[in-house]
């Protein structure tokens, strides 16, 4: 490898674990009792890069929503080789980088909710790639949510991994 990549490399790798550092966690937050999960169309899907997966994945824009407490709420689609589809309600909490999945869609039965989500670290295997995508190309800004579901719809169609850029 030229010596010209392997800083480049250096510099990237060093950006990222920079970025992975989770901002301590606020004592007083609480989190709001999440809104019921949104109906959703999978026509007009803002596809998201998701190396390494066997499936396609993408976020309903209408339903991205972000919470008076700060969590990034939307519905992601997973489509496999299949065709088959299915559907998850998530939040993500980009002040302590975690996600959380509210409710699964099943064809047919329609949306189960999960019984004591959990929120988990989109650092820790296995933190799905999508949740990690969403927040890292569109949904945070440094420790917090961007400012507006339209602005995070424009960035998923256009994403740039972002780390502590200002808006």
């Amino acid at each position: 490898m030229r010596p010209d990549l392997r800083w480049a490399f250096a510099l990237f790798f060093a950006a990222s674990a920079a970025h992975a550092q989770v901002a301590p966690t606020d004592p007083d937050w609480r989190e709001v009792e999440a809104p019921p999960a949104p109906t959703f169309s999978v026509e007009g899907l803002i596809a998201l890069d998701a190396p390494r997966s066997g499936l396609r994945f993408g976020v309903a824009p209408s339903t991205i929503s972000i919470g008076a407490d700060g969590i990034v709420r939307y519905v992601v689609v997973a489509t496999g080789p299949s065709g088959a589809v299915n559907a998850m309600y998530e939040g993500i909490r980009c002040r302590t980088g975690e996600y959380k999945t509210y409710a699964r869609h099943n064809p047919g039965s329609g949306w189960v909710i999960a019984k004591d989500p959990q929120w988990l670290s989109l650092q820790a295997a296995p933190a799905p790639r999508h949740a990690l995508a969403i927040a890292r190309n569109a949904a945070c800004v440094g420790h917090g949510a961007a400012p507006s579901a339209d602005r995070i719809a424009r960035d998923l169609r256009s994403p740039i991994t972002r780390f502590d850029q200002p808006q």
